[in-house]
């Protein structure tokens, strides 16, 4: 009889804990699909809402690279809001949350601290402008045209459609080369042979260079003995061209003083080695 009333009365916690579970588990369902809605509609709003601001940014002529910035930091404000929207529909308060991240605090600041110094970058790079949205520029070994300067990086385009990420706090504690100035020098190193005749070599080079209206007349280009190499003598040959016109006249100028020179019998050397033979 005792051990029949210990059954019922364990069935009857069992059934209580049972109920109780399937109570927490519809609440909580309840609650994860609400975030599961909340988070799919937040989604679009922050995508709509991106646009919105884009749009007011270009309405309003903001230069590209303070929008570019201005972008990646709304939307990232954005997601940190729904996020908290979410956690609050869960039942952690805000208040507790944050509290969780200051008992943490110094982990997640030696995690972030390339984060934030990225940051810091990011907003340096905005204030001092050495460069801007539609730059060539060379930076941390990298070269391409800036295409956004975000909230942490900087992106950027090669030649060769390549995209290139580079971290904002390295760029703006590095060495930085900005070539969108109006105008760009053009430099090529020519060798000759020992026993060529330097002045006719750099005649031929100054008629080249008139002829080509894309090369500038002020400043006037240079041509000078630049080194006596071990095989050659290197001419320095410097002129100014328009930024577009760049490559196309280094390109140009190289093969035309290629076949100038064989055609002037001008000798460009190039490493070559004597074996001699001899029967024994």
């Amino acid at each position: 009889m005792e051990e029949l009333k210990q059954f019922q009365l364990g069935s009857i916690s069992l059934q209580d804990a049972l109920t109780s579970l399937i109570d927490i588990s519809i609440k909580f369902g309840g609650k994860l699909l609400l975030c599961i809605i909340i988070y799919i509609i937040g989604k679009k709003i922050i995508k709509y809402l991106n646009a919105l601001f884009k749009k007011i940014l270009t309405r309003r002529g903001i230069d590209p690279s303070v929008e570019s910035f201005l972008k990646s930091l709304v939307n990232i404000v954005l997601h940190i809001v729904l996020f908290l929207s979410i956690i609050n529909i869960l039942g952690i308060q805000s208040t507790s949350f944050v509290a969780i991240l200051a008992s943490v605090g110094i982990a997640i600041g030696m995690a972030l601290s390339g984060t934030l110094q990225n940051f810091a970058g990011g907003v340096m790079i905005l204030l001092f402008k050495p460069y801007k949205v539609g730059d060539s520029i060379e930076a941390q070994g990298q070269g391409g045209t800036v295409k956004e300067i975000q909230i942490f990086n900087t992106v950027l385009t090669t030649s060769d459609n390549r995209t290139i990420i580079i971290p904002n706090g390295g760029i703006s504690t590095g060495i930085i080369m900005n070539a969108n100035q109006a105008d760009r020098r053009v430099e090529w190193i020519i060798g000759i042979g020992y026993g060529q005749d330097i002045d006719k070599a750099r005649t031929v080079v100054e008629i080249l260079l008139k002829s080509d209206n894309r090369v500038f007349s002020n400043p006037a280009p240079l041509i000078a003995v630049n080194k006596l190499n071990g095989n050659s003598v290197d001419l320095i040959i410097r002129c100014w061209t328009k930024k577009e016109d760049f490559w196309d006249v280094y390109f140009s100028l190289n093969e035309r003083i290629y076949n100038t020179f064989s055609a002037e019998n001008i000798e460009i050397p190039f490493p070559h080695m004597t074996v001699n033979m001899t029967n024994k």
